[in-house]
């Protein structure tokens, strides 16, 4: 058995209701937080894969929608 720690969520989306309860769950904290859960190009950056030109130029590329803008605007400019 394996315990999760502190911050971690099961969302188990095997039925229609549960899936839609899964979304609401991810909209609220990410609205409520500013932060967006799974951004695996902000996980990339934070990890050092990537560098700062290489996250906000990704961000560039889908500035025309939300999230590229979340990306723009979450590396500080120098």
């Amino acid at each position: 058995m394996q315990k999760f720690s502190r911050g971690i969520a099961w969302l188990d989306t095997g039925t229609p209701e549960s899936l839609l309860q899964a979304a609401t769950f991810v909209q609220t904290i990410e609205e409520r937080q500013v932060l967006k859960i799974a951004c695996i190009e902000e996980v990339a950056w934070r990890s050092g894969f990537i560098d700062d030109n290489q996250f906000l130029e990704l961000g560039k590329s889908l500035s025309k929608s939300a999230y590229g803008q979340y990306i723009c605007n979450t590396i500080p400019l120098a």
